[in-house]
């Protein structure tokens, strides 16, 4: 019985690890005055969501911010 529950247990951990959602991640860029892409690197999550809606502030100039697979 108790190995039973045991295999029970580990299993119903198992299900619960891997359906846990991980933060999703994406690289972004943004455009500069000579139309070339700006690499950013990866942002995940929160600063996903923010950085996508506020955009990328350099030198005064905010800039509107791509990121794929998002």
């Amino acid at each position: 019985m108790k190995k039973k529950m045991f295999v029970i247990t580990m299993a119903l951990v198992a299900m619960a690890t891997v359906s846990c959602k991980k933060d999703e991640c994406s690289e972004c860029h943004y455009e500069n005055d000579q139309n070339e892409e700006v690499e950013l690197g990866e942002y995940c999550g929160d600063d996903l969501e923010a950085i996508e809606a506020s955009g990328y502030n350099y030198n005064g100039v905010n800039y509107e911010v791509h990121c794929h697979e998002h």
